[in-house]
């Protein structure tokens, strides 16, 4: 079926919540090396959030198109591409020109400053996309990009996670739950801290060891008590701020603390002694390159792990989408087309 001369999508002419519209757009043809990808799914993240709000400090083109996240299937291709034929469907990577561990330069940012997600078509480089995860639905593989590699790049590509060790995981949202489900899958334990009693017997649900309340007493003792004093192996820190420090109360000597969410503020407090004594690895994770994100797609499809989607919400509900995503979800929400 031919494609529409315009697209669809949802743009920023001025930064901030209330300047969020829905706009008509020509249709782009790809240029060399360059995809177009009709969209099936965007999931939201809580960067989308910040992004609309003030663009994160970042210089970007308006009007601008946020979201980082998709999966979709190319409608067209350009000269020299080979990667994807028409009908394949594909995710996108985060970091657009990441492809490995070495760093390029020249990396952008999908959902600003680079091409934003929300639209009914985007057109990326070929080489900022893998193949989609066979055994998942459009809207179920649009959760990798961002969440679903965060918790991979963590624990199994940088973390080395092993069958045995125990995962300290902050809350219940899109990189949380991941972390919970890889740790499961590596034959490891997961202990989830989270604010929410509500959320307790779902994380149960999915496989949690076991689930400890943030403002209930000292959780920090209780990991230890749980682990028979060592502490924990791995520590998913999604809130930092000066919960970090209580991390570090809980994790075992040398053990490692990934920093991922700002939840708790942009400045980070611990104590000199827990960290140094500790022998503590402190790792920034900025969700991870293309070759980790297919190392994840084969293992979605070789253990049939099915990502955890709190709400669906159509293109036009955006907006109903974001108050969800900031009221703080169990899991990822997606927005469908």
């Amino acid at each position: 079926m031919q494609e529409p001369d315009t697209l669809r999508r949802w743009q920023l002419p001025r930064l901030g919540r209330t300047h969020l519209a829905q706009a008509e757009a020509p249709m782009p043809t790809p240029g060399a090396g360059q995809i177009l990808v009709k969209v099936g799914a965007v999931a939201l993240n809580y960067r989308d959030l910040l992004m609309i709000r003030d663009g994160m400090g970042m210089s970007l083109d308006l009007p601008f198109t946020p979201g980082s996240d998709m999966a979709g299937t190319v409608v067209a291709a350009g000269r020299g591409v080979t990667r994807f034929a028409v009908g394949d469907r594909v995710v996108n990577t985060f970091w657009g020109g990441w492809i490995d561990s070495h760093w390029h330069a020249d990396t952008t940012l999908l959902g600003g400053p680079g091409p934003g997600m929300l639209a009914s078509h985007v057109l990326i480089d070929a080489a900022w996309a893998v193949a989609a995860p066979t055994t998942l639905s459009l809207t179920e593989a649009s959760t990798l990009p961002c969440a679903g590699l965060t918790a991979w790049f963590a624990l199994a590509e940088t973390g080395g996670l092993r069958a045995g060790e125990t995962v300290l995981i902050h809350g219940t949202g899109g990189v949380a739950l991941f972390g919970l489900q890889l740790a499961r899958l590596h034959g490891a334990q997961a202990i989830v801290v989270t604010g929410s009693e509500d959320k307790r017997a779902q994380a149960l649900a999915l496989g949690a060891t076991h689930v400890l309340a943030r403002d209930d007493g000292d959780w920090p003792a209780e990991v230890r008590r749980l682990t028979r004093g060592r502490g924990a192996d791995h520590v998913l820190e999604l809130a930092s701020g000066p919960n970090l420090d209580r991390s570090l109360q809980a994790v075992k000597q040398g053990g490692r603390v990934s920093i991922i969410g700002m939840l708790g503020g942009e400045t980070l407090g611990a104590s000199f002694y827990a960290m140094v004594l500790g022998r503590v690895t402190v790792q920034g994770i900025g969700v991870g390159h293309r070759r980790a994100l297919e190392d994840l797609v084969r293992a979605v499809d070789a253990n049939a792990l099915k990502p955890v989607i709190a709400a669906r919400y159509g293109f036009d509900a955006l907006p109903a989408a974001l108050d969800h995503l900031e009221r703080g979800a169990f899991g990822k929400v997606v927005v469908t087309l």
